[in-house]
This record gives structure tokens, sequence and C-alpha cells, in this order.
């Protein structure tokens, strides 16, 4: 059971022979237990991932000149348990995602804290506020998106916002804040990528007569809906489902598969490596 003393450890460098070796060692030199550690060596990149849950300690800073001294040209971070993510959730007019990550954070179920929500739409602003978190109208067309995002951008900052949740926000971003933002945020696709795109997925499944249907949730860049994916579930349907009940299981399906990318952002258990991730459940 996590403590208020416990942090993680999350790295990812080049591989080779040693690392899990040098990195339990320091750990244990200065007198902390490891309670979970888990790891993979990625063939094909060559690079070597892994997450390490420690403690106890209260400070972490006289371990990094240490990290820094093995040499292994670490990219990694240090991070108290108890420590939440801040997280901006983005949404347009479809809410079923928006009011489960809401529930699930007020809730305990998701270690996050939501300051506030943006949207382009103001249909949400109740709900969002019935919770007692801001919320943002902004509206964007096709000449004021720039304007739009750099105010998304500036709430980013004011904020000190560390990942944006698209949670069925129904706006291209563009390459500018996908780049600002790259690899901080995360999208919910209403199918497995890359089939049934534009409007009307379950419609087109309808048409297709699936037998299941599915969502994906990945990182956003600027190739649209080809960013890394995280998760990636589904729901047998048959011949009996309408494209109403379609839309019904289907929301059920995004809104497992947004909060479990969430949940998994937020307890640094995911990787982006290259074009995939390494997700440590």
């Amino acid at each position: 059971m996590a403590t208020n003393n416990d942090h993680v450890l999350t790295f990812t460098c080049p591989d080779k022979p040693g690392i899990v070796h040098a990195v339990t060692g320091l750990l244990a030199a200065n007198n902390l237990n490891i309670l979970d550690l888990q790891q993979f060596s990625d063939p094909t990149s060559q690079r070597f991932f892994m997450r390490v849950h420690f403690g106890p300690t209260e400070s972490t800073e006289h371990l990094r000149a240490a990290l820094d001294a093995l040499e292994l040209a670490m990219d990694y971070e240090l991070r108290p348990v108890a420590r939440k993510t801040r997280v901006l959730i983005m949404v347009s007019k479809i809410g079923h995602c928006l009011n489960d990550l809401l529930f699930r954070a007020q809730s305990g179920q998701l270690p996050i804290d939501i300051p506030l929500v943006v949207s382009n739409h103001p249909d949400f602003r109740p709900m969002v506020e019935g919770h007692g978190i801001q919320f943002r109208h902004l509206p964007v067309t096709k000449d004021t998106k720039a304007d739009q995002e750099r105010q998304v951008l500036d709430l980013v900052r004011e904020h000190d916002v560390e990942l944006i949740v698209l949670a069925r926000y129904m706006q291209v971003l563009s390459p500018t804040l996908c780049e600002a933002m790259s690899g901080r945020i995360i999208n919910i696709h209403h199918s497995f990528l890359p089939s049934f795109k534009g409007a009307k997925p379950y419609h087109q499944a309808y048409d297709r007569g699936v037998k299941i249907i599915g969502a994906t949730a990945h990182f956003v860049t600027a190739d649209l809906d080809e960013g890394p994916i995280i998760e990636q579930r589904i729901a047998r349907v048959d011949h009996r489902s309408s494209p109403k009940q379609l839309t019904e299981e289907g929301s059920n399906v995004e809104s497992q598969v947004l909060a479990a990318a969430v949940k998994w952002y937020a307890e640094r258990r995911l990787f982006i490596n290259n074009a995939k991730t390494v997700v440590f459940s």
C-alpha cells in the first residue's frame, strides 16, 4: 500500500547489461525498499524501460546526483506517489467521457486534479461547475483557431497543467499545439484505428454488420489519429443491435478506455517508444 513517503522512479535509457543491478543497488544503498518493479527491454528500439515504486523517503533530491553518476544516459522522473497529475479536459458536445472522468476524479478512482475544463461549446458548464471546477468556453472557427489554441496554452501554463485529455473534443489540434504539448495529450477515438473514420462511426459499423465494436486511446500527434496507441477495448454486438444500441455500448467502452489511459499516465505507467507505447499496467 502506498504511503505519503513513497515515490516512483520512471526512466528509459539505451539498453545494456547491468541497468537493473545499478538502479536497485543505488536504492538499497540509500536504505530504500522497492515495493514494485516493472521493466521492459525492447530489442527493436534497443531501449530499456523501468518503473520502480519505492520508499519511504521524504525527499528524493539526494538521489538525483547518484542517478546521474550511473552514466546510463537516463531520461528519468522522480515523483511522489501522493502527487496528483493536473489535467485539463477538453470537450465539445458529447459528454459521456467528461462525466465519467469527473466522477472518477471526485471519487478518488483517478489520481488527478482537474483545475478546469475547456469547451468550444457552452453545453456542459452546469455539469462542470457542479463539481466545483472552472469551465472555460472558448469558441473556435477556422479564422480564430490559432488564437483559441494560444488561450489553451496560456491556461496550461497558468494552472500548471501536466496533461490535456480530449474527452470527445471534436476539433483537430494544430501542429503548433501538438508540438507544445508533445507526449502530454491523450485522445479517445470512437473505433479501432483507423476503421470507420469521420461522422457517425456507429452507423457505419451498423451498415457493415460488425460483430465487435471498440475504442482506442492514443497520444495526439500532428498526424491525425496516428499517435502511439495506449489502450484498446471491445464490446461484442450482433445483428440485433441498432445504431442507437451500438452508440450506447460504444460510449461505455470509450469511457472505460479513456479512464484507463488517464490512470496509467497519472501513475507514470506509460512510456512512448517511437510510434508505440510501453504500458506497465
